[in-house]
């Protein structure tokens, strides 16, 4: 029996990994919805979108009839300590937007959510990898079928990772931890929630790079 198409919602389509899910998604056909704040709802981006939903997560009623209908929620909302100053922090930006999207995707019947973590969450030192921890805590117990990708350092766009990582990189022990092109990783999202699969997993190291390997990126 043929599987019917997914219809995708992507929290953080304003964020480079966003838009280039975003736009790979669009390029394909893939039926998505855009998440946009209202403040960005002008943006010269969020016009080029058919569809979008400007609403605020924290709008929790407003949220949950704005997912009804989608199958899938790509959660992929997360800050960087430069942001701070702006008002955000790990606990709203990291851990709170998690934490309203699982229990709106939860009301309004979505059957898989998937989780942009980061590598170093499974043991997590520092503050930034202790927010990508309780972030999966919360995907994990909330009872959602999910998957999470923990990729290593990102390139492309305004991400470049330290020339030394690319030469470490090299060595087998830490093939795993090679940067990852932006397009490979919005690869790998789309190709886990079109999919479905796989479920109640983490993917990093091996794992995420043979997602990679199968996208065709």
């Amino acid at each position: 029996m043929e599987t019917p198409p997914r219809r995708l919602f992507v929290a953080g389509a304003t964020g480079a990994t966003g838009r280039t899910v975003m736009r790979q998604a669009l390029a394909r056909g893939v039926e998505v919805t855009a998440h946009v704040r209202p403040k960005s709802a002008s943006s010269e981006l969020a016009r080029e979108w058919p569809r979008k939903a400007v609403v605020e997560l924290s709008d929790g009623e407003t949220l949950v009839e704005t997912l009804r209908g989608h199958s899938t929620v790509l959660q992929l909302i997360g800050t960087m300590r430069k942001r701070f100053a702006s008002g955000d922090t790990y606990e709203t930006s990291d851990i709170g937007t998690t934490r309203q999207l699982v229990e709106a995707a939860k009301r309004a019947g979505v059957d898989h959510f998937v989780l942009l973590s980061s590598v170093g969450a499974g043991r997590p030192v520092g503050a930034y990898l202790k927010a990508k921890a309780e972030a999966e805590r919360l995907v994990r117990e909330s009872g959602l079928p999910y998957t999470v990708l923990r990729p290593p350092a990102f390139e492309g766009e305004y991400h470049q990772p330290i020339p030394l990582l690319r030469v470490l990189t090299r060595l087998p022990p830490l093939r795993g931890l090679h940067p990852i092109r932006l397009e490979q990783l919005a690869a790998v999202l789309l190709r886990v929630a079109e999919r479905r699969a796989p479920l109640g997993t983490v993917l990093e190291g091996d794992s995420l790079w043979a997602e990679v390997a199968a996208a065709g990126v």
